[in-house]
């Protein structure tokens, strides 16, 4: 995605749920599946697409509707890290950094990322992560030269989650690289 969405994306990612609301569709419906007859009565699944970006998230797991809008758009939010794309130029390791600054409060003095998947600092450093794979076609040793980390360390870091794991897959079958395991 364009230059627009990563200027975006921070904005997007630091609105209140009632300001990222009001750029949003939000659909309610009837999930199917187990929670018994109340489930099937009420409208508690929630469908949420985001307009300007068209990224679009469900959450039914629930049987409120209350809970489900609060989790679709935490999945929005999780949903800009991983989908939209900073568009970088090549240059300096150094550039790399200045322009993600994000990921710095991930990593240690050893340069070793020491946050997991419930720190604030997770999904800003992955959403930079994921920027600096595009530029280097998806190769993860370049991208651990450029922080000072271990290829091991970056690969470890997003493999935490699966969703992020998916996306760096993604980008690497892209790129023609072999799907990491």
């Amino acid at each position: 995605m364009g230059p627009l969405f990563f200027i975006m994306r921070y904005e997007w990612v630091n609105l209140s749920d009632d300001l990222l609301l009001r750029q949003c569709e939000v659909d309610t419906y009837r999930a199917s599946g187990p929670g018994g007859q109340k489930r099937n009565k009420t409208s508690s699944a929630v469908r949420i697409r985001h307009l300007a970006s068209q990224l679009l998230v469900i959450a039914e797991e629930s049987r409120s509707q209350h809970e489900n809008k609060a989790k679709a758009l935490k999945r929005l939010r999780k949903a800009f890290y991983l989908k939209l794309r900073e568009p970088l130029e090549v240059g300096t390791d150094d550039g790399w950094l200045a322009n993600h600054r994000e990921i710095l409060p991930a990593l240690d003095t050893q340069g070793r990322f020491s946050v997991g998947v419930k720190n604030p600092a997770f999904l800003p450093a992955i959403g930079a992560l994921l920027d600096m794979l595009e530029l280097c076609q998806a190769r993860v040793s370049d991208v651990s030269k450029a922080l000072g980390a271990s290829t091991a360390s970056v690969v470890g870091f997003m493999k935490q989650d699966d969703k992020v794991w998916e996306t760096l897959n993604q980008i690497r079958q892209k790129y023609g690289q072999h799907l990491m395991y």
